[in-house]
């Protein structure tokens, strides 16, 4: 009986063991390859992630994406896609969270979860500097504006009565300006910054939107059936603004600090 009692003892104590095993999960139970956090982005977005002269990938979401990977002790792998087809990307399981300066919106978040933001993003008006027409952003009513489709900025384009022309790259949305097939844009602040600190002789000039556009909030788009891959990803960023990393990236990216309210 004794030793029916103790073998009966081991077994229990082998079963906790092995529930308290399960209970502790690691970040590549979360993912859909293990040991990988796959990141979709479009990789033609500057400074957000593009392509350097050596053809390299790399921008604020390439480096954000590495650091959160590596404070989740999983390796980075980045899946270039347009911005048309990224969400369907998250919806096909081809990556695990979307860093492609998203922002958050009601409509998104009844499908999909959302990181803590990482970004607060201003959106600004652009149009060529000889441009005399538009001279507040209630004067592109019935002007042609280069956006993406899908955005919040194209959204915020057609609320304000513009007609919409589709782009797909900003680049390409500066080449439309410029060749006069476009009236203008609306566009994120650090993004167009961030393009004439580059290009500083382009032929445009910023407009303010005043209290037209409020602030977005810029966060990493996750699938809703995966709450602890967000519970993760949280904890990820949270130590990269407790370490100053986040900050540092912006001003390295945007020549500021935009990851604050």
């Amino acid at each position: 009986m004794k030793k029916i009692l103790s073998l009966a003892s081991v077994l229990l104590i082998a079963l906790a063991l092995t529930a308290c095993g399960k209970s502790k999960e690691s970040s590549s139970d979360l993912t859909q390859t293990k040991d990988t956090l796959t990141i979709g982005l479009e990789g033609t977005y500057r400074p957000y992630s593009y392509h350097d002269s050596d053809n390299k990938l790399t921008g604020f979401e390439v480096e954000l994406g590495q650091q959160l990977a590596k404070k989740m002790d999983l390796n980075p792998k980045f899946v270039e896609s347009k911005w048309d087809s990224l969400v369907a990307g998250l919806d096909a399981n081809k990556y695990d969270v979307v860093l492609n300066n998203v922002g958050v919106t009601k409509e998104r978040q009844a499908k999909y979860n959302f990181t803590s933001p990482y970004i607060y993003s201003k959106s600004i008006l652009v149009v060529k500097k000889d441009n005399t027409s538009i001279k507040t952003i209630k004067d592109i009513k019935g002007k042609k504006m280069a956006q993406t489709v899908t955005s919040e900025n194209g959204a915020d384009a057609k609320r304000l009565g513009a007609d919409v022309v589709s782009t797909d790259d900003f680049s390409n949305t500066i080449s439309l300006i410029l060749d006069g097939r476009a009236d203008g844009t609306i566009n994120s602040n650090d993004a167009v910054y961030s393009y004439l600190k580059e290009k500083p002789d382009t032929n445009i000039k910023t407009i303010s939107t005043g209290s037209e556009i409020t602030a977005l909030k810029v966060a990493g788009l996750i699938q809703k059936d995966n709450p602890k891959l967000q519970k993760k990803l949280d904890a990820a960023l949270k130590e990269l603004r407790a370490d100053g990393s986040l900050s540092k990236l912006s001003k390295k990216y945007f020549g500021s600090d935009i990851t604050n309210k």
